[in-house]
């Protein structure tokens, strides 16, 4: 396990600027403790400093996992979203998309929304923009780019 990169560390924030902007500084600097991003086997990884620290007597062939993965880069070092990240950048999302309960279930299988199962709409929000899905409960279904 190590840290990132400078290339990896712009690839991967311009990926999730896309969904939360300027808001990715709260990500690392959180009131609970201070988190960061770690790469094991391609993926990366958002751990506690305090976690780290105990994982590092852990050697890296051993270690599978450790915090919560965010995505993975590919072989062509592009950065992929994982939808573990979703609980983690749901909150500080700029764009918004609620979707009615009776289409919920269909965008869950994988089908379009039509523009009847739109509950709310954030302001603002531009085409080819990255938003999360939410249901009207305010759970956090799925980002869409």
């Amino acid at each position: 396990m190590r840290p990132l990169t400078e290339e990896e560390t712009r690839v991967m924030f311009e990926k999730i600027a896309k969904y939360i902007g300027e808001n990715l500084q709260l990500l690392v600097d959180r009131p609970d403790g201070t988190y960061c991003f770690r790469l094991h086997n391609d993926r990366v990884y958002y751990v506690s400093e305090k976690i780290l620290k105990l994982a590092a007597n852990i050697s890296g062939d051993k270690l599978v996992s450790l915090g919560t993965c965010f995505g993975k880069f590919t072989k062509t070092h592009k950065f992929r979203l994982h939808i573990t990240a979703l609980d983690y950048l749901a909150p500080y999302a700029k764009y918004k998309v609620w979707i009615k309960p009776g289409a919920e279930q269909s965008f869950l299988y994988g089908n379009h929304v039509l523009k009847s199962g739109l509950g709310r709409i954030t302001e603002n929000t531009s085409q080819y923009q990255g938003v999360v899905v939410y249901s009207m409960a305010d759970i956090p279904l799925k980002f869409l780019k």
